[in-house]
């Protein structure tokens, strides 16, 4: 098990490949490394979580061998970032179900609201190094 958090994320997602590109623009000490759900590396970590990786409907945070999901994920990332960002975990203290209810709107609306790929994003060579396959 990797010790360095992997964020998984929809790699066709509009969405989702900008909110990478935040996170890793607010990432200052690299904390992170991403991968795409239709990846390899998902394929191959997430089953032994239970977790089906073509279910695309939720970015994930693995951390500390520990899977966090929908809105869990997003505000435990939050609280890693540089500048204000990490303030949005408070939001932590609101129950699960009600920031997951929210976190589904945006998660099914997301390719209507934001449009999507072809294909996944491909990283830059500067940025591969934070990637997994």
């Amino acid at each position: 098990m990797e010790t360095q958090p992997v964020i998984f994320f929809d790699g066709i997602c509009n969405l989702c490949n900008a909110s990478v590109q935040f996170v890793i623009e607010h990432d200052k000490k690299n904390y992170f490394k991403f991968t795409a759900l239709q990846g390899n590396y998902a394929r191959t970590v997430l089953p032994k979580f239970a977790v089906n990786p073509e279910i695309l409907n939720s970015t994930l945070l693995l951390e500390n061998g520990k899977l966090y999901t929908k809105s869990s994920s997003a505000l435990r990332v939050a609280k890693k970032l540089n500048g204000l960002w990490p303030l949005l975990y408070g939001f932590i203290i609101i129950p699960k179900f009600i920031r997951d209810w929210f976190y589904d709107i945006i998660a099914k609306n997301r390719y209507k609201w934001w449009g999507k790929q072809e294909s996944c994003w491909v990283p830059s060579p500067e940025l591969k190094s934070k990637f997994y396959d």
